[in-house]
């Protein structure tokens, strides 16, 4: 299959870790079939690229190569500089963005409507560079790869009960070369591609990047031999198109190496980056399995100066879901929407789960006697919340959804604005409240955005840039 983007594209630039006072980058670039890229140039020396895979008519390259992480730096490719801010040890920024695209009709949008806010992003940078670009999730609407093969064009609604090894093999084929084409449209956009050629980024994934509801879809779904085949190339196109890796190949800040389940950490001076993974080993039961909870108690019992980011592609704090949980399983007509509300941490099917992960932030926060803040995607609205940890700690939870996804009607905001009066407190001794972004009546916000986290003296700061309120007052983070 001729993928409907035009190639080449890249460089696009990852943080494989940091280490020895470096950064350790991968760029990745698509290719016609076979063609290799030109080779990066880091301080007069030539770095030649890798073969990641093949497709029909396109091949994936990485270059991996390491800039100063304490000053600005560039690398050159085909002829062009390309600057990277670099020092991760001073003050700094950081951008945050989430749900990039739509369940459907993403790939016909109009591209300056659908990266207006990508624009903005890009400008910010021009203004004062990040350091690094944090991505929670749904960085790919991957729901309609399935259309257009026999064995998966009605999922989930219909699945196949046994169909034969090369009907799967076929079926494996359609899908990775229509993820392919999902992640070249993205990253051969104009303003995303401008923006992640010079800022490394990190990625964890979310549902649409397999297909929508992921993990919260009946067991009769999810491990079919459909299923199965689906999951696999999504995780294949997750390696290669958002880490520029391959199974057996993870970068070094990968928990666990075998790749069971796909949580990382990354440690800079005064800061240390926490991105469980949410959807690998995930079922309507559990959001986290024996791999990613034993990642979690490792990093609970690390010692560790600074600030600690936690990235939850799904909020940790939010209103009391439960109650519109069980209107929807009561509901016919709204049944469709229980696997959006299953996904939640406040799903009444992981409540006992929740409990222990707020439990094991609020020993992270008191061992290293700092406050958290835990930031997340999905929602497609802006806002934030507050639990109070004791002895003067607290978790700050700070959404941002998303960059290219619209915004949902305003009517919804208010109706969970008005939900969040009700509280809700997994841990009665530790109150959450969910509070108001600065400059705004409600407490969530519908309209697309994207976050800044500044550290400026030692202090960490947020704000969203809203698209039509524009960017907002910083909020102290502690």
């Amino acid at each position: 299959m001729q993928t409907a983007t035009p190639l080449p594209i890249g460089p696009i630039l990852f943080l494989d870790t940091i280490a020895e006072g470096q950064l350790r980058l991968a760029a990745l670039f698509l290719t016609p079939r076979g063609e290799e890229p030109a080779p990066v140039l880091v301080a007069g020396e030539e770095v030649r690229a890798q073969r990641l895979a093949h497709f029909d008519a396109a091949t994936a390259w990485r270059v991996r190569f390491a800039l100063p992480a304490d000053r600005a730096s560039s690398y050159r490719w085909d002829g062009q500089d390309y600057e990277v801010a670099g020092d991760v040890g001073g003050d700094l920024r950081l951008a945050y963005v989430s749900c990039n695209g739509e369940e459907v009709g993403d790939m016909e949008r109009e591209g300056s409507e659908r990266n207006a806010m990508w624009a903005r992003l890009r400008e910010e940078h021009r203004k004062s560079p990040f350091a690094l670009l944090l991505h929670g999730g749904d960085q790919v609407y991957a729901d309609e790869v399935t259309q257009g093969h026999e064995l998966s064009h009605d999922w989930p609604e219909k699945v196949p009960r046994d169909p034969s090894q090369a009907a799967l093999a076929d079926l494996r084929h359609h899908l990775r070369e229509r993820f392919l084409g999902r992640y070249a449209a993205l990253y051969a956009a104009p303003e995303v591609a401008w923006v992640m050629a010079r800022v490394p980024s990190l990625m964890q994934w979310d549902d649409h990047d397999i297909c929508d509801g992921w993990g919260s879809l009946r067991r009769s779904r999810t491990y079919s031999p459909v299923g199965q085949t689906l999951f696999s190339a999504a995780r294949e196109a997750f390696l290669i198109f958002q880490q520029a890796a391959t199974e057996g190949d993870l970068p070094l800040r990968f928990a666990d190496r075998e790749g069971h389940h796909l949580g990382w950490s990354v440690a800079a001076p005064e800061l240390r980056i926490l991105a469980p993974d949410l959807r690998s080993e995930r079922t309507r039961r559990q959001v986290m399995g024996s791999g990613g909870w034993a990642m979690m108690e490792t990093e609970a019992a690390r010692d560790m100066a600074g600030h600690r980011l936690l990235l939850s592609s799904v909020p940790l704090l939010g209103p009391r879901l439960s109650i519109l949980e069980a209107l929807m399983v009561a509901v016919p007509r709204m049944q469709k929407y229980e696997d959006d509300l299953r996904d939640q941490w406040q799903s009444r099917a992981h409540r006992d789960e929740w409990r222990r992960m707020l439990r094991l932030v609020r020993n992270l926060a008191r061992r290293d006697g700092h406050d958290i803040t835990a930031v997340s995607g999905e929602i497609h609205l802006a806002t934030r919340a507050v639990m109070d940890l004791g002895d003067g700690l607290r978790l700050n939870q700070l959404v941002a959804s998303g960059i290219a996804h619209r915004a949902p009607p305003r009517g919804w905001a208010r109706f969970l604005h008005a939900l969040a009066w009700l509280g809700e407190d997994p841990l009665p001794e530790n109150p959450i409240r969910v509070e108001r972004i600065p400059g705004q009546r409600l407490r969530y916000v519908a309209e697309r955005n994207y976050l800044l986290l500044e550290r400026s003296g030692g202090a960490w700061h947020a704000r969203w840039d809203l698209e039509a309120s524009g960017m907002t007052e910083p909020l102290s983070l502690g």
